[in-house]
């Protein structure tokens, strides 16, 4: 088995859980869109599109040779809501995206290492498929589960 095809059977459920996630949210969120749990967390309309759209970083990992957050090549993701159907759409596009680059991708790609970093601060280097685990699964996860309990508030 492929490793693309190991990651694939947990990027579909990822994506289902998220989807079902976002598929809870209000669409009349308008009066609680800024609304924040706490002065740190972030506001619940930010935190939705940001679950919808974090499977584009999948997809730049899988795409670019590395990334430094220091001087992006790549645009940053719209995070204002629009309504739970944008939303979705947002997380159907992002999804589609990443899942054609994860198709695509050889062992010999998903092995080469993949650097992300600060300037010179390296966040990590590690093989390209522990990268997308770790930056792109487990960041996913995180807020999904995040915004579940913004749901249950």
């Amino acid at each position: 088995m492929k490793i693309s095809e190991i990651l694939l059977l947990d990027f579909d459920k990822e994506i289902e859980n998220n989807r079902r996630t976002l598929e809870r949210v209000p669409d009349d969120i308008d009066s609680i869109t800024n609304w924040k749990p706490h002065e740190k967390s972030m506001a619940f309309g930010r935190l939705a599109m940001h679950c919808a759209t974090i499977p584009l970083f999948g997809h730049y990992i899988l795409e670019d040779d590395s990334m430094d957050m220091a001087a992006p090549t790549r645009p940053h993701f719209a995070l204002e809501w629009k309504g739970r159907g944008h939303a979705v759409a947002a997380l159907d596009d992002a999804a589609q995206k990443c899942r054609n680059s994860l198709v695509n991708a050889s062992d010999k790609a998903l092995e080469t290492p993949w650097r992300f970093s600060f300037g010179e601060h390296v966040i990590g280097n590690a093989p390209r498929a522990a990268m997308f685990r770790g930056l792109f699964f487990d960041h996913m996860i995180h807020h999904v589960a995040q915004l579940g309990v913004y749901l249950r508030l």
